[in-house]
Order: C-alpha cells, then sequence, then structure tokens
C-alpha cells in the first residue's frame, strides 16, 4: 500500500494503460481522480474502482484547455483535500490519422500537438501548487518510443514529452516535485489493435530481444515505482519498458 492517503490525478484514464494506472493506484490506496474526456469510459471506471472498495471520482477534462485543467485541480482538492500525484497519459492515439507531415490538415496536427504534448504541461501548471502546498509530489509523463524513431507528428509530441520531462524537472525539483516519463515500447491494449496494422506489430515484435508484446502490467509497474518513495532521487528521466526495443547508450 505504497499510496496510502495519497491523492492521484490520471489524465486519459477511461481505458488501456490509463484504465490500470488509475486501478493500480487505488489497489495501493491511492484516492484517484479519473481525468477523461469520454464521460461513459470515466464514469465506468471510476465506478469499477469505487465497486472493488477503492475511492474514485470522474471529472471530465479536456488536457489541451487551461480552463478545463483548472476546474479538475478544484474539484480533485473540494473532494479529497489535496493532490500529491499525477499521470500525464491522455493522449490522441486510437485510430489517429497517418499522413505525413506536408500533408496533414493543420487543424488536425495542432490539435494532436495540444493533447500530446503540451496537455502535460497545461495539466502540470494546474496541479503543482496544490502539490507543493502537500509538500511536494510526483509526476509521471506518458512518453513512447516513438520518441526514438523516425516517424510523423506522434513521435515529434512524444519527442517534445521527453524535453518538457527534463525542462518541469529543473523547475520543479526545488519545489520537492519529481517528474519522470514512461516510454513503452508495443503494449497490448485496444488502441494498439486498432491503430496498428497485425503484419507491422508481428514484424516489430520480432525484432525485439525479449520476443513479446508488453502487457499493461510491464508498464504499471514502473510507473508505480516512478511515483513511490523508492524513486525519491530520480527525476528528469524517461524510462523505456519496451522489451528493449531502443537500444541506447
Amino acid at each position: 500500500m505504497r499510496f496510502q492517503n495519497k491523492v492521484a490525478i490520471v489524465t486519459g484514464a477511461g481505458q488501456g494503460i490509463g484504465e490500470a494506472y488509475a486501478k493500480a493506484l487505488a489497489a495501493e490506496g491511492a484516492a484517484v481522480v479519473i481525468a477523461e474526456i469520454d464521460a461513459g469510459n470515466g464514469e465506468r471506471v471510476a465506478g469499477e474502482i469505487e465497486s472493488a472498495g477503492g475511492r474514485a471520482l470522474f471529472v471530465r477534462t479536456d488536457v489541451s484547455s487551461p480552463s478545463s485543467t483548472e476546474a479538475l485541480a478544484v474539484q480533485t482538492v473540494e473532494h479529497f483535500g489535496g493532490i500529491d500525484l499525477l499521470i500525464n497519459n491522455a493522449a490522441i492515439f486510437a485510430g489517429m490519422r497517418r499522413e505525413g507531415l506536408l500533408k496533414v490538415d493543420y487543424a488536425y496536427y495542432q490539435r494532436f500537438m495540444e493533447v500530446n504534448m503540451n496537455g502535460a504541461l497545461i495539466v502540470t501548471r494546474a496541479v503543482y501548487e496544490h502539490m507543493v502546498k502537500r509538500g511536494g509530489g510526483a509526476i509521471v509523463n506518458q512518453s513512447s518510443t516513438a520518441a526514438y524513431l523516425a516517424g510523423n507528428y506522434y513521435s515529434i509530441a512524444k519527442t517534445g514529452l521527453n524535453a518538457l520531462t527534463i525542462g518541469l524537472a529543473k523547475e520543479l525539483g526545488p519545489l520537492s516535485i519529481r517528474i519522470n516519463g514512461i516510454a513503452p515500447g508495443p503494449t497490448d491494449t485496444m488502441a494498439t489493435q486498432t491503430s496498428v496494422p497485425a503484419e507491422r506489430l508481428q514484424s516489430l515484435l520480432s525484432s525485439l530481444p525479449l520476443k513479446r508484446i508488453g502487457q499493461t502490467d510491464d508498464i504499471v509497474k514502473a510507473c508505480l515505482f516512478l511515483l513511490s518513495d523508492d524513486a525519491s532521487w530520480i527525476t528528469g528521466q524517461t524510462w523505456c519498458v519496451d522489451g528493449g526495443q531502443i537500444l541506447k547508450i
């Protein structure tokens, strides 16, 4: 029960890895806020946590909107008394367009970057002062191994997110707030199943040193470690949890 009496916000927690993060935090004692734009999924996850004996609150949230994220912070504090932990997980991924930078509709590109890159900054700006009032806290940004591979705007967004993690580590450290990143490799989620062609996924898996698809539990364990006091001297790092997809010095 590493997170007893802690209050955590997980953005994009209505499905996939975000849902797994939220349920794992609740299972270890945290009160969890499901910050999700899809009300149906958000309410479902919060209800399932409560049915299992945990504490949860759904707050409909658009991470690209400063007013929406400010409201998220206010409702969290009003309901649970403060904020200790944040996972910036929300992203456009399932069903995303796969077009080149020269051809993609620019309005779509702007919206994509606001959610997938800037959203982490917007939510962090909304919550960090509440963390300071609790004596500090910990944040994890959901990156991707795509940040280290040539690709489209998804890769660019995740590369920018890694840089954001480094920049915020410098600013938040003196406030006793740690911030790190998790970069999952190919993981068995509905988003992966619907967004990555089967033949491409199989080719990718065959190239991994650990030749299997990742499970959400693989990602969750690493994330919870980074949020826990066991990682109290780790900040500004993005960990690849990827079966060896990215091997770098």
